[in-house]
């Protein structure tokens, strides 16, 4: 007798491009994740990579719950979300990026107060666990000032976000966000690049959706390890998009 279909489902969407030293890493860490009975689908959006990462990507076609998407070109993290998000058929939906900064273990943890009915978009909050506070990314060397200005950009923001939409984030910057699915494909997105996480949070927060907060697992990577967030060109493109959706769309 065969396994019963699980009755609610998870999609992962994953962006990636110019990931070949994580991509293969990342996603078998995905895969291993216990959701303890929910199902999984996940959907690589691999955005023409120079680096050899689309061979990468292309040994996990055919896997059981894996689609894959091939870009013509990078147009943006963004841009690649709602790509994926297009193809999306779970229940609640999670963003990872292609890197380990994140630990996908802390997946079922996040999705807890979704499946309880006590959430309605759960952001992955790295401050709550820095004992630096909001000092999380600590890097050496030349590029430690890029650090802490990424670092400052985030309070920020979160300060900004949080006082236009009446919110009480401690990370709005994270990455590590889960959202009911229906959610996201109500919402008209524009935001190709970074900013489009601020858009999400912007809108759904103007919808009062119930946030929540948990903490998670992250290890800053250096722009010599690939980090691809530039604090000048995407500062600006962040705080337009925080006041932007404030007031209009």
């Amino acid at each position: 007798m065969s396994a019963s279909k699980p009755s609610r489902c998870l999609s992962i969407i994953v962006p990636v491009y110019n990931e070949r030293a994580t991509a293969a890493a990342l996603l078998e860490r995905v895969l291993a994740v216990d959701l303890k009975g929910l199902g999984q689908e996940i959907i690589i959006v691999e955005g023409n990579s120079t680096d050899g990462t689309r061979d990468v990507v292309r040994g996990y076609e055919g896997r059981v719950g894996v689609k894959v998407v091939y870009e013509e070109r990078p147009r943006g993290k963004g841009a690649a979300v709602r790509v994926g998000l297009a193809l999306a058929t779970g229940d609640y939906l999670l963003i990872q990026d292609g890197d380990l900064e994140y630990d996908p273990a802390d997946t079922p943890k996040l999705l807890a107060p979704l499946l309880a009915g006590e959430a309605e978009v759960v952001f992955g909050s790295r401050v709550m666990t820095s004992p630096q506070h909001w000092q999380f990314r600590r890097l050496r060397g030349p590029e430690r000032l890029f650090g802490f200005l990424v670092n400052l950009g985030g309070v920020l923001f979160t300060g900004l976000f949080n006082l236009l939409y009446g919110t009480r984030l401690s990370d709005g910057a994270t990455m590590y966000k889960v959202f009911r699915t229906a959610d996201l494909k109500a919402l008209t997105l524009r935001s190709d690049g970074f900013d489009y996480d601020w858009e999400i949070s912007a809108k759904l927060a103007k919808q009062g959706r119930r946030f929540a907060e948990l903490p998670v697992f992250y290890k800053a990577r250096s722009l010599a390890e690939g980090k691809k967030i530039r604090f000048w060109r995407d500062g600006w493109r962040v705080l337009k998009a925080i006041l932007r959706y404030r007031f209009c769309d």
